[in-house]
């Protein structure tokens, strides 16, 4: 096999250029109308942010409605959305309009923020960089990601399903270059349900399915 070479990211943050949203009705049209880029940052870049430490919600939009519309319901039904499960940004543009517009047919009064409280929509550019380091044998995958950065677990699990052809990570893919004799890694790394954990937490598991096949394989 080809050695895996491990990669790390930064998120260079900048304004999207949208107005400040104060209440329901505009988080609903700002949705609607922002990027592509934007929408992604918000649902999928949450975690790579140091201040995006193991909320109850892993997207911005459930959790400013819960913390600032102070609409629980709305929170838990945005909160339960899962990025990944969407191939394409529009699709979940679409659903994610269907939870809004149903909500705002629920409530009485439409809800509004505090001052300076209000929703500000981002975007992000990836910058990727070598590290150097390479893997040269699955058997080598746990102790590698076990000194891995948030940066590249992001990048490599994570940010990596966005990507087509494949649409899978890249530890995955890499090791179904190796054939068969891979599968047990490709099973244990399908298990992790990874899209509700922290980068913390979610190298843990992935050191720990992978770390479970050393002997076995």
């Amino acid at each position: 096999m080809t050695p895996f070479e491990i990669k790390d990211c930064a998120l260079l943050v900048r304004m999207s250029g949208l107005p400040p949203t104060t209440n329901l009705r505009e988080l609903r049209d700002r949705i609607a109308s922002c990027t592509e880029n934007a929408l992604f940052h918000h649902f999928c870049e949450t975690t790579l942010r140091p201040t995006f430490d193991n909320p109850d919600y892993r997207n911005d939009f459930a959790v400013w409605a819960k913390l600032y519309l102070e609409d629980r319901v709305l929170a838990e039904r945005l909160g339960i959305l899962d990025p990944y499960e969407f191939r394409s940004l529009s699709e979940l543009r679409a659903v994610t309009l269907e939870i809004l517009d149903e909500r705002l047919g629920e409530v009485t009064m439409i809800p509004w923020v505090r001052p300076g409280d209000e929703f500000f929509f981002l975007e992000a550019t990836t910058v990727v960089f070598a590290t150097g380091e390479r893997i040269a044998h699955p058997s080598a995958l746990a102790g590698a990601i076990r000194r891995m950065t948030n940066g590249s677990v992001y990048f490599h699990f994570l940010e990596a399903r966005r990507r087509p052809p494949l649409w899978k990570d890249d530890f995955t893919a890499w090791l179904l270059d190796g054939g068969e004799v891979n599968e047990p890694y490709v099973r244990a790394l399908a298990s992790i349900d990874f899209y509700f954990h922290g980068l913390a937490h979610l190298r843990d598991e992935l050191v720990h399915v992978l770390g479970g096949l050393e002997g076995a394989v």
